[in-house]
């Protein structure tokens, strides 16, 4: 009888949120997962206590997605965590982590660009380049970016043009790494009811009736509406899926 074939995703921000739910998504489909947390070691031990409950192994290592100069030494802790699953190489990829930021283009300072600049395009733009010789050909990555990239919400400026830069590098990626045969799509949430940017969804009773009101599903999404797709898009029925971005809002601003 046959081994079953290791398969393998790198999550960053798996600790909480949407990462989470893509970390155990993924698990329910029989793929184990590295995944990166921040500061809540004790919600990242809880995510890999679950996800070996589904019979896969999670590691979680800890990880500034913003502090590029980082990025070799955590290379070599993916190594020897891959090493630990009897693997020497990533199948996929998903660069979930980031930070929100809320101001106008007219009253962004410098030092608020330049971390969100650092978190959501430039530390995705550095790991997945460190990541890629261990990234198996065939694989998959795939980019968070945000609905607020095709519809404009007021103080949402910076925050939006840098996930409009991911996008961009998505299809270049996807174009750069196809003689490999790696998928790179981009996935939209539209809003969504977690605790990212301070549960600005989840618990303003206004903000969640506001999102209703223009979802043509009439209400916000939940992390079990991105992260069961997330798995999908990583799985061989969707191996012709290449260079998209793909919103999943329930039909917000239609």
């Amino acid at each position: 009888m046959e081994t079953p074939e290791i398969r393998i995703a790198l999550v960053t921000g798996g600790s909480r949120g949407l990462g989470r739910n893509t970390v155990l998504s993924l698990a329910k489909k029989g793929v184990s997962s590295i995944f990166t947390y921040n500061s809540a070691k004790d919600e990242a031990d809880k995510v890999a206590e679950l996800a070996a409950k589904e019979g896969v192994k999670a590691i979680a290592l800890k990880l500034d997605t913003g502090d590029i100069a980082s990025f070799d030494g955590f290379v070599e802790q993916v190594k020897a965590a891959l090493k630990e699953m009897g693997s020497d190489t990533l199948n996929y990829l998903v660069n979930n982590a980031g930070i929100s930021h809320h101001n106008t283009i007219v009253k962004t300072t410098e030092e608020e660009l330049d971390k969100l600049y650092n978190v959501n395009f430039k530390g995705v733009f550095f790991l997945t380049q460190k990541l890629l010789p261990i990234i198996s050909d065939g694989g998959s990555i795939v980019n968070i970016s945000t609905g607020l990239t095709r519809f404009c919400v007021q103080e949402s400026g910076p925050y939006a043009a840098l996930k409009g830069a991911i996008e961009v590098h998505t299809r270049y990626l996807a174009k750069e790494l196809g003689p490999r045969g790696i998928k790179v799509n981009s996935v939209a949430p539209g809003a969504i009811q977690t605790d990212f940017s301070g549960g600005a969804v989840r618990d303003n009773p206004e903000a969640n009736k506001f999102v209703s009101s223009v979802t043509a599903l009439g209400r916000p999404g939940l992390p079990d509406d991105i992260g069961p797709m997330v798995a999908s898009l990583l799985s061989e029925d969707n191996r012709w899926v290449n260079a998209q971005r793909i919103e999943v809002s329930g039909g917000m601003f239609l």
